[in-house]
């Protein structure tokens, strides 16, 4: 029995994972070409809520493109000894321009009439010092990821960490879509917290790396980046995660061809999906059929 999440989702979860995510680009640009998803709700998280707006706005295959072109330009994540004006790190800026660039009026536009569209975002606690608080809980977050192993935790939350969906059709009609794909990828010290309504921001991953809509209704196609061992099982969801390990590393922005072959992992995943029922089993990570 095929599960109504894989051929009619009325909910589509972008899991976060910062460049994995590419693997949900080519995923559903090459399902795309054998069915057409028009989900009531969507959601994304970190790296998913590019990936998702992407998707939305039909910008999957330039995006891909212009982080690429992005990445060509540097051939070091980090410099301790040769800081420039990103400081040691490119990430922030390179990540930021990319958005600006993907995100574009027309972009913003279509997310504005588009299906219903949240973003996670997260807010540390109020310390004084955001970036030193933000590393710890991304500590705890890494702590839990690999000691529970699952897409939905809550240490960070134990830690003061407080999370929230954020109206992303309301601030593509505001202009502020790109400042709000941007605060829900921030990963400290790598990324300084900005502010979202006037409150320090860190990655909303911290707090749940598959965050579904509100209202959560219907049947839920959740797009991981990452091969979990502990996957809910509940009847209206379907969980999709990459069949073997992907190229990209999280938070490598020297490598475009990593990009590319996580792109491509995607593609071929969807193709095994759409067209090898046992071979299947190794993308669908967990669904029950209500």
């Amino acid at each position: 029995m095929t599960h109504p999440a894989l051929t009619d989702p009325d909910q589509l979860v972008f899991s976060g994972g910062g460049l994995r995510c590419f693997w949900q680009g080519g995923f559903l640009d090459r399902l795309g070409q054998d069915r057409t998803y028009r989900p009531k709700r969507v959601t994304g998280v970190s790296g998913g809520a590019l990936a998702g707006a992407a998707w939305l706005t039909g910008n999957g295959r330039r995006l891909l493109d212009i982080m690429c072109d992005a990445f060509e330009q540097r051939d070091s994540n980090l410099d301790l000894f040769a800081a420039d004006s990103d400081g040691i790190t490119p990430h922030q800026r390179l990540y930021c321009d990319v958005v600006s660039e993907v995100l574009d009026d027309s972009a913003q536009e279509a997310i504005a009439n588009g299906p219903q569209f949240q973003i996670l975002i997260a807010h540390p606690p109020e310390t004084g010092a955001p970036t030193l608080t933000g590393t710890a809980l991304a500590l705890a977050y890494e702590a839990e990821l690999h000691t529970v192993n699952a897409p939905h935790f809550n240490w960070a939350e134990k830690m003061g960490l407080t999370a929230r969906l954020i109206d992303a059709n309301q601030a593509a009609r505001d202009g502020q879509l790109a400042a709000l794909v941007n605060a829900a990828a921030v990963i400290p010290p790598v990324f300084e917290p900005p502010l979202w309504d006037n409150a320090r921001v860190v990655d909303g991953g911290m707090a749940d790396q598959a965050p579904l809509p509100e209202p959560d209704e219907g049947c839920s196609l959740i797009l991981l980046t990452r091969r979990y061992k502990r996957i809910p099982d509940v009847p209206s969801r379907v969980y999709l995660c990459p069949s073997d390990e992907v190229t990209a590393d999280k938070i490598d922005f020297t490598d475009p061809a990593k990009l590319r072959r996580t792109w491509d992992e995607g593609a071929r995943d969807a193709e095994v999906l759409l067209t090898d029922k046992t071979a299947a089993s190794e993308i669908i990570a967990q669904q029950s059929c209500a």
